[in-house]
């Protein structure tokens, strides 16, 4: 039995062999083996299990190694590529926050500057509302006092238009002169 599968290996060289090849054999061999007594296993040459794994491995083709190497730096480059996107992310992250905060603080600014603009509006409004009641005050007053200087002089002017009963002599024109002009002075 160990004849006839290194009599195949001799006379092919392993790369041309193949793998599949390689395989069958070693199946072959565990199906031909003989059973051990009263049992269910089988006793199988080492030297012929090693052999034919060893030239399995050697006739992989150099492009399954190659594309074992690739599948290897793809997966570094992908979980390089990660890290870097979660980096990224965590920074874009931190910026949006301090836009947020940013925004925050403009709006907050705002209702502040709002509130300020509104107080001002409100004093100003009491301030005129002040004004406004002091000049009526005033004005009030000088009316009083305008109304009383009216009547005053409507008084002597209806004192100097009144005609006398007797034609004042010369006397009597001194007189008033001497006594004042408005009833007030004569007192």
């Amino acid at each position: 039995m160990s004849d006839r599968f290194l009599d195949v290996d001799e006379e092919q060289p392993v790369e041309e062999v193949g793998i599949e090849s390689i395989l069958n054999q070693l199946l072959d061999l565990i199906h031909a083996a003989k059973s051990m007594p009263l049992s269910s296993s089988v006793m199988v040459s080492r030297d012929e299990v090693i052999s034919l794994v060893q030239a399995g491995l050697e006739s992989l083709p150099e492009e399954l190694r190659q594309a074992r190497w690739l599948l290897r730096e793809r997966e570094e480059f992908m979980a390089e590529r990660s890290r870097e996107a979660e980096a990224l992310m965590d920074e874009v992250r931190a910026q949006a926050e301090h836009m947020v905060q940013r925004t925050e603080i403009v709006r907050q600014a705002n209702a502040v500057a709002q509130r300020i603009l509104d107080d001002a509006n409100e004093e100003a409004r009491a301030l005129r509302h002040q004004a406004e009641d002091f000049v009526d005050q005033k004005l009030a007053g000088m009316e009083i006092v305008l109304d009383r200087l009216t009547r005053t002089v409507q008084a002597g002017r209806a004192k100097l238009a009144a005609p006398t009963l007797e034609a004042p002599g010369e006397n009597e024109a001194a007189g008033l002169e001497e006594d004042g002009f408005f009833d007030q002075d004569q007192s």
